[in-house]
């Protein structure tokens, strides 16, 4: 009997395309949406909407970018919002981005600072915004507790980034260390050591040579 020709081998399944903003206007109203929510703790709610929600970027993903838009001049979600709309659409979907961000909270902003100053010396008003900054508070610390998995595939290692997070800590909370002291102390041995890091990581060796048929 005739040998039955094995089928070739099944080509592996596509993956699944990832979530992205699918136009500049998408993007813009987007981030009109998150500048609208974020008043005061902003970093809970740009976490749940581009993480969470719209899943275009991953928890890692978050964290490496928001780290860069820290350290950058200017409001940190702003500058996100410039890196992740030059990521997609480059120097438009950067100004879309960031016009997204300025347009309709700053006439908010305008309306609410003509309104506020007429009630700004009463007491309830003034319990209201004590109230408003403790809830803010707790916003960013519920943020920062959710992103905390994403600290295990980080270069430096779990251990010393909760050694960074403490240090960083008592810097600002308990010592009340300036930003420029604190970058000093503390973000520039990170950095070192983030360097130290990643230069022990080396590509892998040369691949073996193809089998030949």
């Amino acid at each position: 009997m005739p040998d039955t020709p094995t089928p070739p081998p099944s080509a592996p399944a596509a993956a699944p395309a990832r979530p992205a903003p699918r136009s500049k206007s998408e993007l813009f109203f987007a981030f009109s949406i998150l500048a609208l929510q974020g008043f005061g703790g902003v970093l809970a709610v740009v976490q749940r909407e581009l993480v969470d929600k719209r899943k275009w970027l991953t928890a890692e993903e978050f964290v490496e970018d928001w780290a860069v838009a820290q350290i950058l001049p200017g409001p940190n979600v702003v500058n996100l919002s410039l890196m992740l709309g030059d990521r997609y659409f480059g120097w438009r979907g950067a100004l879309a981005g960031v016009a997204g961000m300025l347009c309709f909270p700053t006439v908010v902003v305008l309306l609410i600072a003509a309104l506020f100053a007429g009630v700004a010396d009463v007491p309830q008003v003034q319990g209201a915004l004590r109230g408003m900054g403790a809830v803010a508070a707790g916003l960013i610390v519920a943020a920062g507790l959710r992103l905390t998995p994403a600290l295990r595939s980080n270069t430096m290692g779990l251990w010393a980034c909760w050694a960074l997070i403490a240090a960083t800590f008592v810097a600002v909370a308990l010592v009340r260390l300036p930003l420029a002291w604190l970058l000093l102390l503390i973000g520039l041995p990170a950095c070192l050591w983030a360097y130290h890091c990643l230069g022990r990581i080396r590509p892998s060796a040369t691949p073996p040579d193809k089998e030949r048929p």
